[in-house]
């Protein structure tokens, strides 16, 4: 991965991060406030971010908030938020031109997005986050930058989360780790879109065999892949009993301290190894482009 422009953009995104949570002071009254009902959208990577952030909103009692992928996005439900937010680094993808298409003069809309020429004629109001725009088709530095930017609106120390993300880049990704062969990454709350997100990481980048499940749902089927050689990587607190559960079938478990949005760096280092170790070029993954425009 050296030299890739995947690894230019991971290891930049402690700083990145302190930059959105300085302009989350400067653009507040651009993202949803406190007790409006609010839908979040956005596809593939930009939609796991927007269950994180969902989760995170109204698990801290800002207001009802709902998360979809842009394309199960429900008719019915035309009109019944006070506002949509968008996540799209390109601001090129299809679906979500469609459907701020649909809610204009019905809803009001915000985007976050790395190209805001792209939308300023269909969106209501338009976060500009291009200074974390990316040239690796694989999204790291926009997506975190994103939750970043909203997290720190939410009142979280962003400051601090970025300090550990900056250790963990001095770090080397861990040999047990780095030979497994299938990877099962696990959250509960808002840490289930991160571990969503490490998933496709692996998958993107290194076509890895990755999965990923809220952790309590594990137990229920999941679990039955754990075996040596076999990773299951838990994104914040583990429920009771889980590491020893998945220690005794063999499989390495992987928990830490570290808050998630810097353990996800972890994963997307990773990533990366995986797909150097593997002779591919991460910026170029397979059947993949920066922006999927149909027809």
């Amino acid at each position: 991965m050296a030299g890739s422009f995947m690894a230019e953009e991971i290891a930049s995104q402690p700083g990145h991060w302190r930059r959105a949570a300085a302009l989350a002071g400067e653009v507040g009254d651009r993202l949803p406030r406190e007790g409006r009902r609010v839908a979040v959208v956005g596809c593939g990577t930009s939609w796991f971010i927007a269950d994180s952030y969902a989760a995170l909103r109204e698990g801290g009692g800002f207001g009802y908030t709902d998360a979809f992928a842009v394309s199960e996005f429900p008719a019915s439900r035309l009109g019944a938020y006070d506002e949509v937010l968008a996540i799209t680094r390109s601001g090129t993808t299809t679906e979500v031109l469609r459907l701020l298409a649909d809610l204009r003069g019905t809803t009001p809309t915000t985007v976050i997005t790395g190209v805001p020429a792209a939308v300023a004629d269909v969106a209501d109001t338009v976060v500009d986050l291009s200074v974390s725009d990316e040239r690796s088709v694989v999204q790291t530095r926009f997506a975190t930058s994103t939750l970043a930017l909203l997290r720190a609106h939410l009142g979280a120390d962003i400051g601090v989360v970025a300090d550990q993300a900056e250790r963990v880049l001095g770090e080397p990704v861990d040999p047990r780790v780095r030979e497994a062969g299938q990877f099962t990454f696990l959250g509960t709350g808002w840490t289930v879109g991160l571990a969503n997100e490490a998933a496709l990481k692996l998958r993107e980048a290194s076509i890895s065999w990755s999965e990923s499940y809220p952790a309590w749902e594990y137990r229920h089927g999941p679990i039955s892949i754990s075996e040596p050689g076999r990773v299951t990587w838990m994104f914040g607190d583990a429920p009771e009993g889980l590491s020893d559960e998945v220690t005794a079938t063999g499989g390495t478990f992987v928990d830490d301290d570290l808050d998630p949005l810097a353990d996800l760096v972890r994963a997307q280092l990773l990533a990366g190894a995986l797909a150097a170790d593997r002779g591919l070029d991460p910026d170029q993954p397979r059947n993949l482009s920066r922006s999927v425009v149909l027809g």
